[in-house]
């Protein structure tokens, strides 16, 4: 009886450790589109599941059904995971619940502010969230909220195009500094 739950505590240890050592990994995953937040770092891998004694079940949440670059995270993520000694790796794409801005990090948020991208605000809880890249009815002629500017600091900024490098993005200009800056959109 006492091996027994020697063995099932040695084996809940060794599940534990496999489990942070693929998160470990999968922290070195960048964005392709933002290569300085990992896939972590922006809630995208959701869980982490061991198969077998080196294999994982991975499950990842896109940031849009639309996203280029979802192919490519699968690819690196099952890359990086293999090198460091995982196998097999599987990996699962669920999209619900979908993915919501909230889900980044606070450390993902301030990669985000020193890379010159203003990190999204939060999403009003409890509201449905119906994702729109341009605003629509009486929204479209209001200028959105003013933004702290990732590189000075001031909220003397405008919005000058609803579309950035992606369509996550939106592009702002920060008066203070005039410098251009990006901004993450929340949803």
């Amino acid at each position: 009886m006492i091996a027994n739950a020697e063995s099932e505590t040695v084996l809940t240890v060794a599940h534990e450790l496999t489990v942070a050592f693929a998160w470990e990994v999968l922290h070195t995953v960048l964005d392709p589109e933002v290569p300085v937040v990992s896939i972590c770092d922006l809630g995208i891998v959701r869980d982490v599941l061991t198969q077998g004694e080196r294999g994982l079940n991975v499950v990842l949440t896109p940031t849009y059904s639309g996203c280029p670059a979802t192919e490519m995270i699968a690819v690196e993520a099952t890359n990086t995971l293999t090198a460091a000694g995982f196998t097999p790796v599987n990996l699962t794409t669920t999209h619900a619940p979908a993915w919501t801005s909230d889900w980044i990090s606070a450390e993902g948020r301030d990669k985000l502010r020193r890379y010159g991208i203003a990190p999204p605000g939060p999403v009003q809880q409890g509201q449905d969230i119906v994702l729109r890249y341009m605003p629509q009815g009486k929204q479209s002629n209001q200028i959105a909220a003013a933004l702290d500017c990732p590189r000075c600091g001031s909220n003397n900024t405008e919005r000058l195009s609803a579309f950035g490098s992606t369509a996550c993005k939106a592009l702002w200009r920060c008066m203070a500094c005039k410098e251009p800056f990006e901004h993450f959109k929340p949803f």
